[in-house]
């Protein structure tokens, strides 16, 4: 076998585990319909809950929104739907490599000879994939039921930001993974992060409206050059040269976390084996 055929074989190989890790998943969500179904409608009740609050906002709150040229509603249902891919970020490799070491599967599937990045996207990316659908699903049913104008969204420009922010994102998933590898409970990573996003990262609110101090600090987290930059992009339209400061933010945000973040998991799984915890829980 020659250099080349070997590098194909071990890519259709790879694209193998990561299929057979989504198969695996979605047979799982399919066993459980109603948990779909149920998902569904409680999308639908948020997005109609915050269309009917921005009913009670008056022209105070469209003032601190002059930066996106639109009402409270649009603003809101972007930060709800694509805050969506932080809490799974954080939250999904923590949580399936918990699960894996309660069934007992996750020693067995570090000594498989599989690269440990692959594993890593592998138990997570279902994950990804349904966020995408239900953040699709709460833009379909504020575009269909309440009328959010996104006519100018410039798709190209959305995917590139969603990409970084996926990455940024997992990056620290990743590292909070790490905690729950050695220390099985007690993660301070996704508190810390999941606490704060919200209120400083623009979700629910223009950071525009926070004391200068607080807007400072909303400046050290992801979601908000994520949530910005895919507000624009969006709604008005901007192009990628336009989006060029957020995006490259981003950009750094995922040179500087995601290596540093496989390599702190790779200390974890080597600190788990000397103890002999791997397979704990």
């Amino acid at each position: 076998m020659s250099g080349l055929q070997r590098k194909i074989f071990l890519k259709i190989a790879c694209l193998r585990k990561i299929a057979a890790f989504i198969k695996k998943d979605f047979l799982i969500q399919l066993s459980y319909p109603f948990s779909f179904i149920f998902s569904l409608f409680s999308i639908l009740v948020t997005v109609a809950t915050f269309y009917f609050i921005s009913k009670l906002f008056g022209q105070e709150v469209t003032l601190h929104l002059k930066d996106y040229q639109t009402g409270y509603f649009p603003f809101v249902l972007i930060g709800i739907a694509f805050s969506g891919y932080l809490s799974t970020a954080i939250h999904s490799f923590s949580q399936n490599i918990r699960h894996e070491q309660i069934i007992g599967t996750l020693e067995a599937m570090m000594v498989t000879p599989t690269k440990l990045s692959i594993l890593i996207i592998s138990m997570s990316l279902w994950d990804f994939l349904f966020t995408s659908i239900t953040t699709v699903v709460y833009l379909l049913f504020g575009v269909l039921f309440f009328k959010v104008d996104l006519s100018q969204m410039n798709l190209l420009a959305a995917l590139i930001i969603l990409i970084l922010t996926i990455v940024s994102f997992s990056s620290i998933g990743i590292i909070s993974a790490s905690f729950i590898m050695v220390f099985k409970k007690g993660d301070p990573i996704s508190w810390l992060i999941t606490t704060f996003s919200g209120f400083f990262g623009g979700v629910f609110f223009p950071i525009s409206i926070l004391p200068k101090p607080l807007q400072t600090i909303s400046y050290l987290f992801p979601i908000t050059y994520s949530l910005r930059a895919l507000r624009q992009a969006l709604l008005q339209g901007y192009s990628l040269k336009m989006l060029a400061s957020d995006i490259g933010v981003l950009l750094v945000f995922c040179v500087v976390l995601l290596p540093l973040s496989i390599w702190i998991f790779k200390c974890a799984i080597k600190k788990a084996k000397q103890v002999g915890s791997l397979a704990h829980y």
